[in-house]
């Protein structure tokens, strides 16, 4: 859990670096797809989680 807060703020902060700072766009990109890879590990890792193995 810590560190799917820690990369949710290492993304809204290069998200908030790419667009207050002009010419780094790629920051905000970096950010961004940075965010989506972290919701998809952690919704993959919910939905891992919470089977049970079949006995």
């Amino acid at each position: 859990m810590v560190l799917f807060l820690l990369v949710i703020i290492v993304a809204v902060a290069l998200g908030i670096i790419g667009v207050v700072a002009h010419g780094l766009l790629y920051l905000l990109v970096i950010g961004a797809v940075l965010f989506a890879a972290d919701l998809v590990y952690s919704g993959w890792r919910w939905r891992r989680s919470g089977r049970r193995p079949q006995r």
